[in-house]
């Protein structure tokens, strides 16, 4: 199954945080804190201005982007986790 984003809307894949703490601790999956960092997998149609005319992406497939803790929506395909979210709630691009 493949997911296309619709409107102004980004296909994020999360960064997994790493189990292993620098002093050698695991830490369990509870433990761990949501992903910031995501991997963009697809981007929607565009946004359209009041004008009628399509506004570009500010983001792009394969950039690492900063998202917010608590946004998007959530949905699982093929086993993997993704986050649908407008592409205004991305914090910023990384790299």
């Amino acid at each position: 199954m493949k997911i296309k984003p619709l409107g102004e809307r980004v296909l994020v894949e999360p960064v997994k945080a790493e189990e292993v703490a620098k002093g050698g601790i695991i830490i369990p999956d509870s433990a761990q804190e949501k992903p910031q960092e995501g991997k963009v997998v697809a981007v929607g149609t565009g946004k359209i201005d009041e004008n009628g005319k399509k506004v570009p992406f500010n983001v792009k497939k394969d950039d690492i982007v900063l998202m917010p803790k608590y946004g998007g929506t959530e949905v699982k395909v093929d086993g993997k986790e993704y986050q649908i979210m407008r592409e205004d709630d991305i914090l910023a691009v990384i790299g």
